[in-house]
Parts: structure tokens; C-alpha cells; sequence
């Protein structure tokens, strides 16, 4: 499976650029999977909700079902699951964008906005292979790619993805 990783500080447009990304992908006929990372708990569950008092009252794993998706929760017990054993996880697809995991090595495209005031991370992250950003910079020898042009973007996911998505 084809792995590509979109990082970037909090607020830089990563969630941004990639919700323009996938009807892209979709169009080139393309199958798009993705993994988001957070650093927060979180619930998809809603107090009050069977799911959820199913959840609470002990379940490991409780699988919701409808007509139209459904979608499994795994209560964990120990350390983080891993970038490799999530994508385990998941269907077959052509590409898997995944938003975080920046300290897990695959290849990834930086979102980067210098009027944000925040470092690059591609100077400490060789696996770091492009960069999109709203200003002209220098990024040490990776593609620059113009982050207000998610057509640009695309088509250049779709090159690197024919070349070595890892």
C-alpha cells in the first residue's frame, strides 16, 4: 500500500490541504484511504448512546453497523498502536494519506507557513520529500509545492506515488 504522510504544526492547513487532496485523487480514479493522529483523547461515541454505554460498561471493541458504513472502537490497553500495525488495519487502496505521525518514518509532505512563526520540521527530517507552503522558501533540496494549489499538490502525488511511496 502506498503511504504518504501530510505533517505540519497545529493550524498550518494540513486537515486543509488534505480534504482538497481526496475528491482530487477520487477523480483520477484513484482508491484513498486515511489515518489521522492525534495527541488528545478522543470519542466518536456520544454519552447516552448504546455504543458508548457499551464502551463504559467494558467492551474492548464495539462494532457499530448501518446500511450506509460502520466503523470499529478499540478501547487500548498499553502503548500507542503503531503507524504500521494501523495500516494492517485497513482495506487494500491505491494511496493512504495520513495526517500526523510526524516522528514515524515514511515519506511525508510538510505543510509549512512561516507567517505562523513555527520552525520547518524538514531540516530535522530526511524523510521529509516535499513541502507546501503559501510563501517562496528554500526547502534544502525538496520539491516546494504551492499549498493554495491542491491541483499542483495532487498531481505531484500522484508522480512521487508512481515513483516510491514507501
Amino acid at each position: 500500500m502506498k503511504v504518504l504522510g501530510i505533517v505540519g504544526w497545529s493550524g498550518s492547513g494540513k486537515t486543509t490541504l488534505l480534504v482538497a487532496l481526496l475528491p482530487l485523487l477520487r477523480a483520477q480514479g484513484l482508491t484513498v484511504s486515511t489515518i489521522k493522529h492525534t495527541h488528545h483523547g478522543f470519542d466518536m461515541d456520544r454519552p447516552g448512546k448504546d455504543t458508548h454505554r457499551h464502551r463504559e460498561a467494558g467492551a474492548r471493541e464495539v462494532l457499530v453497523a448501518s446500511g450506509t458504513r460502520w466503523a470499529l472502537l478499540h478501547e487500548i490497553q498499553g502503548e500507542e498502536p503503531t503507524l504500521p500495525y494501523l495500516l494492517t488495519k485497513l482495506e487494500p487502496v491505491d494511496i493512504v494519506l495520513v495526517e500526523g505521525f510526524k516522528a514515524h518514518p515514511y515519506p511525508k509532505l510538510e505543510v509549512h507557513r512561516p507567517s505562523l512563526g513555527k520552525p520547518p520540521i524538514w531540516p530535522d527530517a530526511p524523510d521529509v520529500v516535499a513541502v507546501a507552503s503559501d510563501s517562496p522558501l528554500e526547502p534544502g533540496g525538496r520539491t516546494l509545492l504551492p499549498l493554495n494549489d491542491p491541483e499542483a499538490v495532487m498531481r505531484w502525488v500522484v508522480c512521487y506515488g508512481d515513483r516510491r511511496i514507501a
